[in-house]
């Protein structure tokens, strides 16, 4: 169960629960990803790293869509 932070305030950076889910597991996959391609070991796991980052306000459903239009063009 997660605990901190809570869903709440997750809520407040992203607007439904739903489209939390994809954005915290999409981050979390890329993340997973560039550390197996570095070959270091990620100090804790990615759905937490990912989980921190939309608590912090770094990562936000805007820029995960931009990133995600960007990588439809190249493909």
């Amino acid at each position: 169960m997660l605990l901190y932070p809570p869903i709440k305030d997750l809520l407040v950076q992203v607007p439904s629960r739903y489209m939390l889910v994809n954005l915290v597991a999409s981050r979390a996959r890329k993340l997973s990803s560039e550390a197996e391609a570095s070959g270091e070991p990620l100090e804790e796991k990615a759905v937490s790293l990912a989980i921190q980052e939309v608590a912090d306000g770094t990562l936000t459903v805007e820029e995960a869509e931009a990133e995600a239009d960007a990588q439809s063009e190249e493909e």
